[in-house]
């Protein structure tokens, strides 16, 4: 039993254009060929095809389909490792659809690490922006106990926030005392946010660089002195501790 290259590409469910190019790139054994010049295809090309389009449909390249050679041959391995790969790809695809859901939920910024996605309505631009720089260098513990941290809201954050860049020394001093002993409780009940750098995946210097630069472009010169006030005020009572 012979075959043409349509009529066997059809037993395949393929195409005459897929066979000849599985002829091309090595995959395919060229057929012999009758006294008219026509290619005629037998049953070990038949296998071979439905082999090849069996594994191409599972996923498998083609280099990785020439990789196994000839149809005898056990795939085994080559399925083995494909199955891996397809359940990691599930796992990325399942941890982004859940992201998803909860973007949508809270309606939340896209950039906005999704542990802060049900705080997210709370805060300005500004502090958005300085989360998604935090989601950078904090590792992913440490993102998910500040978001707890942040999760009880204090009114010295939106007094923080609404800081103007002329305020007066006094404004400044009255609102670092306010924040020193929030600061001192998210300290103590979040013992891993003291030193937030030091667990960073990138190591401390370029988190501590990164946050550095950050708080520098998202806050006016008023509130970084009232953060540093506030840092004082703590390391006062330390030393007399």
């Amino acid at each position: 039993m012979a075959w043409s290259t349509r009529q066997v590409a059809d037993l395949a469910g393929t195409t005459v254009k897929a066979v000849r190019h599985y002829h091309e790139i090595g995959l395919l054994d060229m057929p012999e060929r009758s006294s008219n010049g026509y290619k005629k295809y037998g049953v070990s090309h038949l296998i071979r095809l439905v082999q090849i389009k069996r594994l191409s449909d599972l996923g498998l390249p083609l280099s990785q389909i020439a990789a196994m050679g000839n149809a005898g041959e056990d795939p085994t391995e080559a399925i083995t490792v494909l199955d891996a790969e397809l359940e990691a790809t599930i796992q990325r695809l399942t941890r982004i659809r859940a992201e998803l859901a909860v973007i949508l939920r809270h309606r939340a910024s896209p950039e906005v690490p999704p542990e802060f996605a049900p705080l997210s309505g709370d805060f300005s631009d500004s502090q958005k922006a300085l989360l998604t720089v935090y989601s950078t260098v904090f590792s992913d513990e440490d993102l998910t106990e500040f978001s707890r941290a942040l999760a009880v809201r204090d009114d010295v954050h939106d007094d923080l926030e609404a800081l103007p860049e002329d305020a007066d020394d006094e404004a400044v001093e009255e609102l670092a005392r306010r924040l020193a002993p929030l600061v001192r409780r998210i300290r103590a009940e979040h013992p891993r946010l003291a030193n937030l750098a030091a667990n960073s995946p990138h190591g401390e210097k370029l988190a501590t660089n990164a946050l550095a630069h950050a708080v520098v472009e998202f806050y006016n010169s008023a509130q970084i002195r009232a953060l540093q006030r506030a840092n004082a005020l703590l390391e006062q009572e330390d030393d007399f501790s």
